[in-house]
């Protein structure tokens, strides 16, 4: 029996998963590890604690088991990270990571200087503050002597690959995010790599998600407990990852994720036209390409409303206290933007909002409110996925707030498709063990390999009438942000 190693490096932990050739998960760890965060929107990590995650996590992953086995590791990891090396591959300073907010002036000197139409040709997308280019012309400005030290400029997941393997390596899905790669020819951009003054010579090589880049190096081998010759999958960004993991390959394939952030991830196998810059055009870890739209706050309104504003943590309760008539019906809106917007507004004034209140307005309007909030604006992405001409006949769904029956249930007659839940959820961890799956075996396709690993379980269906009193519901819904728009920068 051959065994794989998936890891998921995660902004708070590292989360590893041990798969056998069956599709089944036998073990999982998880490993936490600090975030520093210097000044107010700054956020990093010391790339040492994700070595010390790493090298604790995979012994204990596989304390039960005859290590000999162990044919493969895939690692899916946070995106857009700046991990620098030296000439002697030593960590320069700590990452700055995907959530880290300080290039501001950065993002808006290549969207305005270099012009927005210009990076779309160049990269397929345009700059946001997480992306690792406009990190990069930040570390030029504020901290030279570092960047004047760059001999390699890595992803976060990529360092991990280059702890096991010796090797600079980097996949299509997580340099998608980059803002230096040529998404669609998959190269890294000669354009973008002159703007931002970087050499070719300083960026990993590219592959496939699913290519094997290396075996483990003979001494990691040794002190991990892992036999020689184990080999190492290039890997992918985070959402790739996980979509490997729910399934989703090939043409119009979709998965949404209700976590604290929402996605909207729909592949194709041929690069997609895209008129809306806010949702990202990426490679994809099945070798095609895929649409993402992603909304900063989603189940992390619902947290919100119940932990801060409520002081409860009985969801369940709240939830039961909407009755089946008010389903369609609330009179109450909520915008769900608590932290700005990405995806498709791209405003980071935007704010959460209720309107429509009344004297009669109860407890449970506002709780719906909320999950109607976040449906709406899921919906909202799928609207521009659609734009680009691909049609969704249905989606997989995860995510801790497709935990509830409800939302479930509102979600589907909102966006008026079925959603299919899946049996278990292990995210980019599953994805990666999949690729070390496919890189081990370059004759078993993805296709198979998800059949194998991938188990789906409860489909939800829309309901005709409640489908179309949402239709009715989200044309309103659609009003109110441009009517706020003004008054939001106005507040910011």
């Amino acid at each position: 029996m051959n065994y794989y190693i998936g890891v998921d490096l995660g902004t708070s932990s590292m989360k590893l998963i041990l798969l056998d050739e069956e599709g089944q998960i036998r073990k999982t760890v998880s490993k936490t590890y600090p975030s520093a965060f210097p000044r107010p929107g700054w956020s990093e990590q010391n790339p040492e604690d994700w070595r010390g995650a790493l090298m604790e996590g995979i012994p204990e992953l596989l304390e039960d088991l005859e290590s000999g086995q162990v044919a493969g590791i895939g690692c899916g990891g946070q995106m857009h990270g700046l991990v620098i090396l030296d000439e002697k591959d030593q960590v320069i300073r700590p990452a700055i990571l995907w959530n880290d907010g300080r290039t501001t002036k950065q993002t808006e000197a290549l969207n305005d200087g270099i012009g927005r139409k210009k990076l779309e040709e160049w990269t397929a997308n345009v700059a946001f503050a997480g992306f690792t280019a406009p990190k990069l012309l930040w570390l030029k400005e504020e901290e030279p002597e570092h960047y004047g030290r760059i001999a390699k400029i890595m992803l976060p997941k990529d360092y991990i690959n280059y702890i096991l393997t010796g090797v600079h390596a980097c996949d299509y899905s997580d340099a998608s995010g980059t803002l230096l790669l040529d998404v669609k020819e998959k190269r890294w951009s000669s354009q973008m790599l002159e703007a931002c003054g970087v050499r070719e010579s300083q960026l990993p090589r590219l592959w496939e998600s699913f290519q094997c880049i290396g075996t483990v190096q003979s001494e990691i081998a040794r002190v991990l407990g892992l036999p020689q010759g184990v080999k190492v999958a290039a890997g992918a960004g985070d959402n790739a990852a996980a979509a490997i993991g729910t399934g989703i390959i090939g043409d119009g394939g979709c998965n949404i994720s209700l976590g604290t952030s929402g996605t909207v991830f729909v592949s194709s196998k041929a690069f997609p036209a895209n008129p809306n810059p806010a949702i990202h055009t990426f490679a994809h870890a099945d070798g095609g390409y895929h649409l993402l739209g992603c909304m900063l706050s989603a189940a992390s309104c619902n947290r919100w409303f119940m932990e801060d504003i409520l002081r409860t943590e009985d969801y369940a309760s709240e939830q039961l206290a909407i009755a089946e008539k008010r389903l369609g019906k609330n009179p109450v809106y909520f915008l769900p933007y608590l932290m700005g917007e990405r995806s498709p507004i791209e405003d980071m004034n935007a704010r959460g909002t209720f309107i429509g209140m009344r004297m009669d307005t109860t407890r449970a309007d506002l709780v719906q409110a909320v999950l109607e909030g976040v449906a709406f604006a899921i919906r909202d992405n799928l609207e521009a996925v659609k734009r680009t001409g691909i049609v969704l006949e249905s989606s997989r769904i995860c995510g801790g707030g497709a935990k509830s029956v409800l939302w479930r249930r509102i979600l589907a007659n909102v966006l008026n498709i079925p959603l299919q839940c899946l049996q278990s959820e292990q995210g980019p961890a599953l994805g990666g063990a999949m690729l070390a799956m496919a890189a081990c075996d370059g004759g078993v396709s993805l296709e198979e390999i998800c059949r194998k690993c991938v188990r789906t379980g409860e489909t939800i269906l829309p309901e005709p009438w409640l489908a179309e009193a949402y239709e009715d519901r989200y044309q309103r819904f659609q009003k109110i942000y441009p009517a706020c728009r003004n008054l939001f920068t106005e507040l910011a």
